[in-house]
């Protein structure tokens, strides 16, 4: 079996470059190890999605924002930044923008749900379910995939969407930078007594980062980043100790916190590929770059490398070009290094800055804090890259 172009993953990376590509008349197969219930029907995993209006507008692009149901969209219209046990904080308003909220918070399992929706009635989109690549060889026009039912498809142009742990990434050997903070993101969502009041908060502590992202007014999504060994103790807490612990931590700044969801635990682990091509063959979302989630870059990224490598594949249709060409992996590869590697950079500097606990580095946060409130240059430029426009 011939396809144009076979994606190897059905996160949303995946699906969202099949989705973007579905105007053209590409015949596209996405294969995926896990089972169909897996993107027909995804379980919550505890993870809110916050999107910048750019990425709701590559959505809305690609027909999927519409699949979303309005109740699910938390806006968030103002985001605060603190450090230690100071009342000082750095504020991001959107009455400071041209926009009524600076970014939307949605489960990442409706996000998933609404891809699988909009490609399930789509002809020239193929899925498989259950299967392995085993395999990847290249010709000179045309790329052989070995899968583990033993059977062999074909395709002009590979594409890797299977995570930052990629195993298609190592078989084709693209090595990466890969960074292993030595803590765990334990997140669940917690009813509570006072409001959010629509406000996300980021509060760096000794030994832990805390956020809050509000959803309804008294329903919070709670995020604890702590080193491996503590995060081990909190996750195996009973329910009223836990929602205890959390109360404590936050100071009950949202008043008597209670457990409406499972917990769950993600390694803090970032990624950054060395090349985003091979011949034939290229990385999309976290498989390409899997950022560490304190400024939210990471679904925002991976939808801006969509945009870019789906406008060079159907340019290249445009004007004839083979769609696997150097020239069109390259163009895309360097329009998109040149936004991730400074973010990657900057984001593993933020994360150290903000989690040591030496005497400059506390001085530094808390200078970096005030500066960012009385510069107005640097307090834009913060909110076009963390909130606005992450481009």
């Amino acid at each position: 079996m011939i396809f144009d172009i076979i994606i190897i993953g059905a996160g949303p990376a995946g699906l969202s470059l099949a989705c973007a590509l579905s105007n053209t008349k590409l015949k596209i197969a996405i294969i995926e190890k896990q089972p169909k219930n897996y993107f027909s029907n995804p379980i919550y995993d505890g993870r809110e999605i916050a999107l910048t209006h750019n990425s709701i507008e590559i959505l809305k692009k690609i027909g999927i924002w519409s699949k979303i149901p309005s109740k699910d969209i938390f806006k968030i219209k103002e985001a605060r930044v603190m450090d230690g046990n100071s009342s000082y904080f750095l504020h991001f308003d959107h009455k400071k923008t041209c926009k009524n909220y600076l970014g939307c918070l949605i489960s990442n399992q409706l996000i998933r749900q609404a891809l699988y929706k909009k490609i399930s009635n789509l002809t020239n989109i193929k899925l498989i379910p259950e299967i392995e690549v085993i395999s990847i060889e290249n010709s000179s026009n045309i790329s052989n995939v070995h899968l583990s039912n033993k059977k062999k498809i074909q395709s002009k142009l590979i594409v890797a969407a299977d995570g930052r742990l990629s195993k298609t990434r190592e078989k084709k050997g693209i090595s990466s930078n890969v960074k292993d903070f030595g803590t765990t993101m334990i997140v669940c969502k917690m009813k509570h007594t006072k409001s959010n009041n629509n406000i996300a908060y980021e509060y760096f502590h000794y030994f832990q980062t805390m956020a809050i992202l509000p959803l309804k007014r008294n329903i919070s999504s709670i995020i604890t980043t702590l080193p491996n060994n503590m995060s081990k103790k909190l996750l195996n807490l009973e329910g009223k100790k836990f929602n205890y612990d959390i109360e404590q931590r936050l100071n009950s700044f949202l008043g008597k916190m209670d457990l409406v969801s499972k917990r769950y635990a993600y390694p803090m682990l970032a990624v950054h590929a060395n090349k985003f091509f091979k011949e034939r063959f290229v990385l999309v979302g976290d498989s390409a770059v899997g950022m560490h989630p304190v400024t939210a870059h990471g679904f925002n990224l991976g939808l801006k490398g969509i945009k870019i490598l789906s406008e060079e594949i159907k340019s290249a249709i445009r004007n004839k070009i083979d769609i696997a060409s150097s020239q069109v992996l390259k163009s895309y590869e360097v329009k998109l290094i040149n936004i991730t590697m400074p973010l990657y950079l900057a984001t593993n500097s933020i994360v150290k800055l903000y989690t040591n606990q030496d005497l400059p580095s506390k001085i530094a946060r808390k200078a970096i804090l005030r500066l960012g409130n009385i510069m107005w240059p640097l307090k834009n430029a913060i909110m076009d890259k963390l909130l606005i426009k992450s481009s």
